[in-house]
């Protein structure tokens, strides 16, 4: 019964909000695919910092799938997260998914296939990088490149698909992982969070940087983790323990 109540609470907003991303990054990606590039214009630097925010908010979707949150339909929550997580350069679902959870049943240890001991940004990044990884995915995006350029420009292929999907997994190792659980952190989660500043929060990696909060509270979605910071610094003293 408490399970079932737990499903019911999922806020039906969050399969309008998944699947608001997948469209926006679908669409905009159509539109710039076949954009006329200017390197005088600005337009194309931001062209750019957009499809990157918004294949993080597909990985970010198909996190939340992970978690059960983006419907209570169990087969729609899962079917959205395998999109979302397809979408992003060929992720497998179900291979993210034990991984993840793994990741927060053994939070910044040995065990944990987010973690490095060393806190070496650049050796931290690359073991992060080929957890995910696989054989099957470069194949699949080698040879989605060399079909689609033969119908679209390779330039616009190279900067707002391949890039973007680049620079996205930097933008998520960087504030989801890396400055959360580096150094010694002593709480619960083994988890830092950033100072509470909404907007940077969602431009930098869709709230994630409330990182202690996401392990605090896994079963919110990320379009509601600021509201669980405004709780904790309104009650400091339940922070960080």
């Amino acid at each position: 019964m408490e399970a079932k109540s737990k499903i019911n609470s999922i806020d039906p907003k969050g399969l309008l909000i998944g699947w608001g991303i997948i469209l926006a990054w679908g669409i905009s990606l159509a539109f710039l695919l076949t954009w006329e590039i200017s390197w005088k214009t600005p337009l194309t630097y931001l062209a750019i910092l957009l499809q990157t925010h918004l294949y993080t908010g597909l990985f970010i979707t198909a996190h939340d799938a992970m978690h059960g949150i983006v419907s209570s339909n169990k087969k729609t929550n899962h079917a959205t997260g395998w999109i979302a997580a397809l979408l992003f350069s060929y992720n497998f679902y179900w291979k993210l998914f034990p991984k993840h959870h793994e990741h927060h049943r053994y939070v910044a240890t040995d065990k944990d296939p987010d973690y490095h001991a060393s806190g070496i940004f650049f050796r931290w990044y690359l073991s992060f990088i080929f957890q995910y990884l696989n054989v099957w995915q470069f194949l699949l995006m080698a040879v989605s490149f060399n079909l689609l350029k033969l119908v679209l420009p390779t330039e616009n292929l190279i900067l707002f698909w391949m890039l973007p999907a680049g620079l996205s997994t930097l933008q998520l190792f960087y504030f989801g992982t890396y400055l959360p659980h580096m150094g010694e952190q002593a709480n619960a989660h083994h988890s830092g969070s950033q100072s509470k500043n909404h907007l940077w929060a969602f431009l930098s990696c869709y709230f994630f940087g409330y990182h202690y909060e996401h392990h605090d509270s896994p079963g919110t979605p990320w379009w509601r983790l600021w509201r669980v910071k405004e709780n904790q610094a309104a009650n400091p003293t339940s922070s960080f323990n």
